[in-house]
């Protein structure tokens, strides 16, 4: 259980590390901020194909022997990082990363109750959803210092090598895990096809674009318009709230979901678009960055309960469908935010971020379509121990 939930923090890590050293790797390689963000871009596409094509194409190949060879690619794909020559190699080891991440979360998200005893489940789920924030919280903040120190290039070697802590910790622990039922790709389409699985799809992709669209160029807007030189304790306080609105989250999900994600979405709103006026002073950038922590830290938990919500197919259908538009979105927002930043500015990307996350708070509170209560098949980060369920 603990080794899994390792494997997600330094997977976590390894996705979003970047966005603390954009300009340190845009200066190595003589590339804009918005180029730079392709190191964004590149997991999450290749993440959102490799979650379904991995859980299909692997069938019933053990859990375990699958999951130790996707961190030990991790590891390889981090040395290389560090050792890249060119930004083409960097893109490179970076979808190397992306393939990492659509296996893995899509197999080890679900392991919980096949580790621990049927009364622990909720607590195992618990520990392994956690390392997401956590990610936040201490990973790229702890990366962006020691790139502080040593270069970029050390903050990817010291990553590679907790890779390899976390491998030999899954070789140590992990029992055999023989497959369960394969997942088809007809299930996939089952749940596209319901209308409360169109319904999470929509609104995953919109609030994950305003999110990541901006919050990959937080780095240079901070350097740029508010004016700091060290961007890891803003990246800090924004990754503690993160862990507050999970937790706060996977409490409230269970019974309004949709007043949830409506809530997080105007607070997104709210933060990203007073930035470009109250951020340019350091105080009201944390205030806000803490206020967007927060309404972030209840993004994953709410998308995953509306794709659970839906009841069509194989829990593990929801959890493939779940990492892999979630992923694809995190690419796509990279990708719009990098083309807006380079022909405007931060500010104006903060801008448009507001705009759409508004978008998604008057879709959410339309009540058309939306799920009915149900029972999901695992408790998120801050609701251990008792079953999550979802609903208006």
């Amino acid at each position: 259980m603990v080794s899994v939930a390792m494997g997600i923090f330094v997977i976590v890590t390894a996705e979003i590390l970047p966005i603390g050293l954009l300009t340190s790797i845009g200066s190595t390689f003589g590339v804009s901020d918005g180029i730079a963000g392709l190191t964004m871009t590149m997991p999450g596409v290749l993440a959102a194909v490799s979650a379904p094509t991995v859980t299909v194409a692997v069938g019933r190949l053990d859990r375990r022997m699958l999951l130790c060879g996707l961190i030990l690619l991790l590891a390889a794909a981090n040395i290389i990082a560090a050792a890249a020559t060119s930004y083409p190699v960097l893109v490179a080891s970076r979808a190397l990363v992306g393939i990492v991440i659509g296996g893995f979360w899509s197999i080890g998200a679900g392991l919980a109750p096949r580790l621990v005893r049927p009364e622990r489940v909720g607590v195992a789920t618990a520990v392994i959803f956690s390392a997401v924030p956590l990610g936040s919280v201490f990973g790229v903040p702890a990366g962006t210092f020691i790139a502080q120190l040593g270069g970029w290039r050390t903050a990817f070697i010291v990553l590679g090598a907790l890779t390899v802590v976390v491998l030999l910790a899954l070789v140590a622990v992990l029992p055999p895990l023989p497959a369960a039922q394969p997942v088809r790709l007809a299930a996939l389409v089952d749940l596209v096809r319901n209308r409360t699985g169109r319904t999470a799809l929509i609104l995953t992709v919109l609030i994950v674009t305003a999110h990541f669209g901006t919050y990959t160029y937080v780095s240079p807007f901070l350097q740029h318009v508010t004016g700091v030189g060290s961007v890891t304790p803003f990246l800090l306080v924004y990754g503690i709230a993160g862990v507050l609105g999970n937790f706060v989250a996977g409490t409230t999900v269970r019974l309004r979901l949709r007043a949830t994600l409506v809530a997080s979405a105007v607070a997104l709103a709210s933060a990203t678009g007073l930035l470009p006026t109250l951020g340019t002073a350091t105080i009201g950038a944390v205030v806000l960055l803490a206020v967007w922590g927060v309404a972030y830290g209840a993004v994953p938990v709410c998308s995953q309960s509306w794709f659970a919500a839906s009841g069509t197919g194989p829990t593990e259908a929801a959890s493939v469908l779940f990492t892999s538009s979630f992923q694809a979105t995190i690419a796509l927002g990279a990708l719009l935010g990098g083309v807006v930043v380079d022909a405007t500015s931060p500010s104006m990307l903060m801008v448009i971020g507001s705009g759409i996350a508004l978008l998604v708070a008057l879709l959410a509170a339309r009540p058309t379509g939306l799920p009915r209560p149900v029972r999901q098949s695992a408790p998120v980060a801050g609701d251990a121990g008792r079953p999550a369920e979802a609903s208006m």
